[in-house]
């Protein structure tokens, strides 16, 4: 599916809801061919155009643009606000996050962008399923493998619903005119056709293809999801009949996909990114990946890259290079990222974000190109070394004896932090040095979508609430945790120190001239103020009594006292420390009811505007303007009956 960045296909837009002028039209400047009739779907070249179509418009699109840092990233544990204010309103609450989101500048994004995008992939997909079905053909790459994907396009779209929105309305079959009334589903009755939906895909998709094409692990992976959300707390209200059933299901698909799915060796493994189609794009750990590649003819691509990184461009001895990214600073993390990490034992930290960059602007006769320029120390609330949180006095480099221009400290005497700055280490899990030059946007490296590590901790958080109802022993989640948190070890001999990233895949010239400023080197050493070693470290958890003290950090200051609540605390914060970043993050805070609490607690943006109504999204204004009720436009009242409380 490397190709589906050139669409052969008209999408068919008047499947969506409600045809919008707002929503985006670029993608579909890609090597558009005369638009085609209805018939050419009743053809096997039709449906596998409309499936390579439809996996760009589900999978990739969104990842040309900051939706998803936006709705599942924003206003969490893990970020807050970065340097650039372009989307702060999803971070911080504001009065302007309504069913319209005040708009910052032209990169804000839109209330409805998300909406309108599921719902277009929707009306892909319902023509995917009938095209799929309707055709005459034996042949299994058209009738199982395409109606397959069809089913499970339809559900990835409807669990993003219903996830963000609660109950939306279904549409389960495709138009030749524009609809304009439609009914809000029940969550319930959402939830209950995806996993049809899931269930579908399951059955009649094969294994072969991942992580480009979506298999039956992929439809495993994401039914288990499925039923977990079902079983989760914000759906208490209704779900007590289902529950039991739909634990024991998640425990068992995602055992399935993680017989063939084992982990990568070394967590680094997952993030050291060189080429397009390179190994780590095929290690078997990954289930389902959206797809880019690196031709420059195509507009488009992976931005990701640009929104986690600090401005490092602005600092004394730096400039903006190939290597360092173009940093449009979005998001930037916060202390409970940063704490949550046993930073000695624990690579995790230390292979997801940049803590240093070299000198490439040398000014002056004291540095020169290569020395250390940047150094973010990232020490414990413990430590009594500094003085000062920026730009500390007479931080030496061991390596040359220079002080450091630029260096910045987690916990430091003054007590400012680093949040009270735009400069941060920089999440370099979507770091590309690979692109075209310093300043382009395009980015070629897949982005993950789903991967066993994840299926891991889903299987974990099952059994505990399995343990809750008295199905399972709260112990019975550690032999999944504790799987996931060996390969996080140092293992013997390791040099702890050792870092790489996406950015390395450009480091031998400099780009237009301008030296580049990666080095492979992390502040492990210096944040954790030890002495060099390389003995295996062991992380693993013996007993749920005693468990990290990081974690118990975390349970204490949110006030959890029940083994189901430290628990769970427990699996939301190794979700953090192996899934920081990866798009998971809102949803998995609002499907399990903590969100309001730890934005209030870690967020400074969120806490002082976020509100129980927060753990669902606005419906989005010019949806509810645009839906009628027996021939008329909606009333007020019914606009806001159809919209989520406390919008």
């Amino acid at each position: 599916m490397k190709n589906y960045k050139k669409l052969y296909i008209n999408l068919i837009l008047g499947a969506a809801l409600v045809l919008s002028t707002s929503c985006n039209q670029d993608f579909l400047d890609e090597e558009l061919t005369t638009a085609y009739s209805s018939e050419y779907y009743k053809t096997e070249e039709g449906i596998q155009a409309l499936a390579v179509g439809t996996y760009y418009q589900v999978f990739a699109l969104e990842m040309d643009s900051e939706v998803p840092l936006a709705s599942t990233e924003s206003g969490t544990d893990e970020f807050h606000a970065g340097g650039d204010p372009s989307n702060w309103i999803w971070n911080s609450y504001s009065t302007g996050f309504k069913a319209f989101v005040t708009v910052s500048n032209a990169n804000t994004v839109a209330a409805n962008t998300n909406w309108d995008n599921l719902y277009i992939g929707i009306g892909n997909a319902n023509q995917l399923i009938e095209s799929a079905t309707a055709i005459v053909s034996t042949n299994d790459a058209i009738k199982k493998t395409a109606l397959g994907e069809g089913y499970f396009l339809r559900a990835f779209n409807y669990l993003k619903l219903v996830s963000q929105y609660g109950g939306v309305p279904l549409k389960l079959k495709t138009s030749s005119t524009v609809e304009l009334e439609f009914t809000k589903a029940t969550p319930q009755q959402v939830l209950d056709q995806v996993i049809a939906d899931f269930t579908q895909a399951y059955t009649l998709l094969s294994n072969a293809g991942a992580p480009a094409k979506i298999t039956k692990d992929a439809a495993a992976h994401y039914l288990a999801k499925a039923y977990l959300t079902r079983a989760s707390e914000i759906n208490d209200g209704w779900n007590s009949a289902t529950k039991s059933t739909d634990l024991q299901q998640v425990v068992t698909l995602s055992d399935q996909v993680i017989a063939n799915h084992p982990l990568a060796s070394n967590y680094v493994d997952l993030w050291n990114y060189t080429v397009t189609d390179g190994a780590n794009e095929k290690l078997p750990e990954l289930i389902l990946s959206a797809q880019f590649n690196a031709n420059q003819l195509t507009s488009g691509g992976n931005r990701q890259h640009l929104y986690f990184l600090s401005t490092y461009d602005q600092l004394a001895q730096m400039k903006r290079n190939l290597a360092g990214g173009r940093p449009f600073s979005r998001l930037a993390p916060t202390y409970f990222t940063y704490d949550v990490f046993d930073k000695v034992k624990d690579s995790r930290f230390w292979k997801s974000f940049q803590t240093k960059s070299i000198v490439n602007n040398k000014s002056g006769s004291y540095y020169v190109n290569g020395d250390l320029g940047i150094m973010y120390i990232v020490n414990t609330a413990a430590d009594t070394r500094f003085a000062k949180t920026k730009n500390t006095d007479a931080i030496v480099y061991s390596k040359t004896g220079k002080t450091i221009p630029s260096v910045y400290v987690a916990y430091a005497a003054d007590n400012v932090g680093l949040m009270a700055d735009v400069r941060f280490p920089s999440l370099s899990k979507y770091m590309d040095g690979n692109r075209l030059d310093l300043s382009s946007i395009k980015g070629s490296r897949d982005v993950i979508l789903a991967r066993s590590a994840e299926t891991y901790l889903m299987a974990a958080e099952a059994k505990v609430r399995l343990a809750k109802i008295g199905g399972a022993s709260f112990s019975d989640a550690l032999s999944y945790i504790n799987t996931v948190r060996t390969r996080a070890n140092y293992k013997a001999g390791e040099d702890r120190a050792a870092y790489t990233d996406g950015s390395a895949a450009y480091t031998t010239t400099g780009q237009a001239g301008i030296p580049i400023s990666f080095i492979k080197e992390n502040s492990y050493y210096e944040s954790n103020n030890i002495a060099v070693s390389t003995a295996a470290t062991n992380l693993t958890i013996s007993s749920i009594s005693s468990l990290p003290a990081e974690d118990e950090a975390v349970i204490s200051k949110l006030g959890y006292g029940s083994d189901y609540d430290r628990m769970l605390c427990l699996i939301l914060n190794e979700r953090t420390r192996e899934l920081c970043g990866e798009f998971h993050r809102w949803d998995d805070l609002s499907r399990t009811k903590t969100l309001v609490a730890r934005a209030k607690a870690y967020n400074i943006e969120a806490a002082a505007n976020i509100q129980d109504y927060h753990t669902l999204r606005p419906i989005p204004q010019t949806f509810l303007d645009a839906v009628y009720s027996n021939g008329k436009p909606l009333t007020p009242a019914e606009k806001q009956a159809m919209q989520n409380p406390g919008y």
